[in-house]
């Protein structure tokens, strides 16, 4: 796939079907996925996947917790500001009635975005899922290697013809992937990302993007 396909074709899936993806091709995958960027090399990146059983158990432990409304895990690191200034506050806003109004979902009705939101923790039905840790003496600028890492590996995936859900809500149940996964305490987990065959069926809503003006600006001749 040409890279600018593969970006361009890249979103965050919320469905896929439960057609298996080979062993093969995640290896594949997270092997070219080590070339990515970072500061002196350090590659700060932990990546744990899941499939079959052990990743059906995980599922079962999160969908018991959200039927006895057990509450989410303290949180290890600030998602989004407190005070979240604008443009960034009207772009996440846009997102969550773009997100929800696609399935119908009024911005009042908390109940509904509730039970739509609960679907992360099912992997939105998809076979295999990626947890990324990061030590926790690293800094700001490891976490951007990270990211850079992630977003390679969701590239590949798309150079595979698979697709993908990075998801950081998986940081709100982080002690029941430890208790599937038993990473070692000095890692914190970052996110989760969902991994398999899109399920053409379901919800296909894609963001827009902010006009190149907003974000770059160009200085020279």
């Amino acid at each position: 796939m040409d890279v600018y396909e593969a970006v361009t074709s890249r979103r965050a899936v919320r469905g896929f079907t439960d057609q298996s993806v080979p062993r093969g091709v995640l290896e594949r995958v997270l092997s070219a996925a080590a070339w990515a960027p970072s500061g002196s090399n350090l590659q700060p990146w932990h990546a744990y996947v899941l499939t079959g059983g052990p990743l059906a158990e995980l599922k079962k432990r999160a969908g018991e917790r959200l039927a006895t409304g057990d509450p989410w895990d303290e949180s290890e690191y600030e998602q989004y500001p407190s005070a979240l200034k604008s443009p960034y506050r009207e772009r996440r806003s846009a997102f969550g009635e773009q997100r929800y109004g696609a399935l119908g979902i009024a911005r009042e009705d908390i109940e509904a975005r509730q039970r739509a939101s609960s679907a992360n923790w099912d992997c939105f039905g998809a076979p295999a899922a990626l947890f990324c840790y990061i030590d926790r003496d690293l800094g700001a600028p490891q976490w951007s290697d990270v990211g850079m890492y992630l977003q390679t590996v969701m590239l590949l995936l798309r150079a595979e013809g698979l697709h993908s859900c990075p998801q950081m809500a998986w940081a709100k149940f982080h002690r029941s992937v430890a208790e599937v996964l038993s990473p070692p305490d000095e890692l914190m987990l970052f996110c989760g990302m969902s991994i398999g065959f899109e399920d053409v069926a379901a919800d296909r809503t894609r963001t827009g993007r902010a006009p190149l003006g907003e974000t770059v600006t160009f200085v020279g001749d």
